[in-house]
């Protein structure tokens, strides 16, 4: 089963970080969007899809997730556009 690293625009300009299997990322969305759970997405719907990779392991997306949503936002927009080199520069700054 492959899975899935995805990250949400929300309405108020922040991003939020999920991950799930690779045939149920369409569902989770909508359910982000529909605000079927009271999470974080919740009260800042409506959310765009700016960002999703696809992992063969369930443990690398997680991993990958939980790497993620530690990025600077600079860290994070620089990974929507692909700018690799941007990701390398901010990462030596820490």
């Amino acid at each position: 089963m492959t899975a899935a690293v995805y990250m949400l625009r929300c309405a108020d300009g922040s991003y939020y970080v999920g991950s799930t299997s690779a045939e149920d990322r369409e569902r989770r969305l909508l359910e982000h969007q529909s605000g079927a759970y009271r999470g974080y997405t919740y009260s800042r719907r409506p959310v765009e899809l700016v960002w999703s990779e696809e992992f063969d392991r369930l443990t690398d997306a997680y991993a990958a997730e939980h790497q993620i949503k530690g990025w600077s936002r600079a860290k994070k927009e620089a990974l929507i556009r692909g700018d690799w080199a941007a990701i390398r520069e901010l990462a030596k700054r820490r």
